[in-house]
């Protein structure tokens, strides 16, 4: 879930240096990554992808702080891309070697709680009294919380408001017809309509720009919690992918693309829409002073009336099952989860807070966060990847069909019919 975002390498630990730093755990004789100072001291590290995505030193600042009101326990924090993170606490989740507090994504959690490697936070919440009442949500594993969302992001559709006008195009698509139109003429010379990354090392773009376009038209990929892909409705969409593929108006190499190729395109006028994370308007600012955009509703079916599936994701903090220290790593993550800190975060992060009585700062905000917090009041959040068994296997598995209809080696049907199966193995 997740940002270069332009590329996402700047600014961040190299994913070499967070290699050794998640390696590193494993000295400790649990398996944790935390230690004491020798005077009654303990560090914690916490590794997340957060920081990359921030403005420079907000993140830093925010734990100073509680390092200043937690004067016995220090922070070191663990900063890279969103797929560098990933990578390494899948490493670290199988080997048992986690950071102390580590940045989840609701898709990993089932797996990491079935491996032993996230802690029960039920359990921690009882341990220290927390009235967890406050909390908007918790991702559980066997009725038992894994997972806190400590920022919820919904992805809407951008939109280059120069390239639209130049393409002699009024409005924001706001039906699939009127996108399809849109990015037929938006696709000259080295700009293309839409930009759709399914690099299968990381296939959140199954999850994120795929299907999306169902959960817009209210549409669902399960029935009774088992897989339901050769529905009418997932067909559609496959279809409407490869329409727009072969109508040539998807940004070149989308097969290897990964998000933060998305949003650079984005950012440098290559692709004139993309279906993308609020977390990346500040980088795209950033980066892009002079860039036009808007946020929109996610273009529906034409004949679609009912509320609109908008696709989230959450910073989702979890802590270590191996580290000696949870108390105090806990500590952290009721410090995050506090009103006022909480509403800070979200703010700063153009993110939803996930403590449901924080209130963003809506007039410090970007414009875009009110516009984007309408279309989350208006619509309905939807991400149905959430909790399932190897949900990236899933994604991936999927991924590798739609990738066949594309390069035009299977059918829909059989496309579909092989992605039943794959899944059906996994979703009991």
């Amino acid at each position: 879930m997740a940002v270069t975002r332009l590329k996402r390498l700047i600014g961040a630990v190299t994913a070499a240096a967070l290699v050794a730093l998640v390696g590193a755990c494993g000295s400790d004789d649990s398996g944790g990554a935390a230690t004491g100072d020798g005077d009654g001291d303990v560090t914690l590290e916490f590794a997340q992808w957060w920081g990359a995505e921030l403005p420079a030193g907000e993140f830093d600042k925010m734990i100073a702080d509680f390092t200043a009101q937690n004067p016995n326990i220090k922070v070191k924090l663990l900063s890279a891309p969103y797929a560098s993170t990933k990578q390494q606490l899948v490493t670290g989740a199988a080997s048992k070697t986690l950071p102390d507090v580590v940045g989840l994504d609701g898709a990993w959690v089932n797996d990491f709680a079935k491996q032993g490697a996230i802690a029960d936070l039920s359990k921690l919440m009882s341990d220290a009294k927390y009235d967890d009442s406050q909390l908007a949500s918790q991702v559980k594993y066997k009725d038992a919380t894994y997972m806190i969302p400590v920022v919820n992001f919904v992805y809407p559709l951008f939109v280059n408001q120069d390239l639209l006008t130049k393409a002699g195009v009024s409005k924001v698509p706001s039906t699939r017809t009127e996108f399809a139109d849109a990015a037929k003429k938006l696709s000259t010379g080295n700009v293309k309509g839409w930009a759709l990354p399914l690099d299968t090392a990381v296939p959140n773009g199954i999850q994120n720009d795929v299907m999306s376009w169902l959960w817009a038209s209210g549409g669902s990929m399960l029935k009774d919690g088992k897989p339901n892909l050769q529905s009418p409705e997932v067909k559609s969409v496959v279809e409407y992918v490869k329409s727009l593929n072969d109508a040539g108006v998807i940004a070149p190499g989308l097969l290897t693309m990964k998000e933060q190729d998305k949003v650079e395109k984005f950012s440098t006028g290559q692709v004139g829409m993309m279906i993308d994370s609020l977390a990346h308007i500040n980088l795209i600012k950033k980066n892009s002073p002079n860039l036009k955009f808007t946020v929109a509703p996610l273009p529906a079916e034409d004949s679609y009336t009912g509320k609109r599936g908008l696709p989230y994701a959450s910073w989702g903090i979890g802590v270590s099952n191996s580290t000696k220290h949870k108390a105090e790593a806990f500590k952290l993550v009721q410090y995050l989860m506090s009103k006022d800190v909480n509403a800070q975060l979200s703010t700063i992060a153009n993110g939803f807070p996930g403590n449901k009585t924080a209130q963003p700062d809506l007039s410090k905000s970007d414009p875009l966060f009110k516009t984007a917090f309408d279309i989350y009041q208006q619509g309905t959040p939807a991400n149905e990847f959430t909790g399932l068994p190897k949900s990236e296997d899933l994604m991936r598995s999927f991924d590798e069909q739609l990738q066949l209809v594309l390069t035009n080696k299977s059918s829909v049907d059989d496309a579909l019919a092989k992605a039943q199966e794959s899944w059906s193995s996994v979703i009991e």
